[in-house]
């Protein structure tokens, strides 16, 4: 039940579907951050060994999203230029 509902929520169904968002907050010394997906205006964790490039807050960015080992987790995260 909870699955389905995430799967709903993030169209996770669609793995190759990218999805574009802003960077709410992001501390390249620890190495993580959240981006605000524009869909649902949900929240997703990102590390930076998924991240192409360098990103900072309020960029607008593109990237997948995956099921990593503790949770949905953004991929491929690129800045929009």
């Amino acid at each position: 039940m909870i699955r389905n509902f995430i799967n709903k929520l993030f169209n996770l169904n669609k793995e190759s579907e990218t999805k574009e968002g802003v960077v709410k907050f992001f501390n390249a010394k620890k190495g993580f951050g959240f981006i605000t997906i524009n869909d649902s205006k949900e929240e997703i964790f990102v590390h930076t060994t998924n991240v192409v490039g360098k990103i900072r807050e309020k960029n607008k960015v593109t990237f997948n999203i995956e099921k990593g080992k503790k949770g949905l987790v953004a991929t491929n995260v690129r800045v929009i230029k």
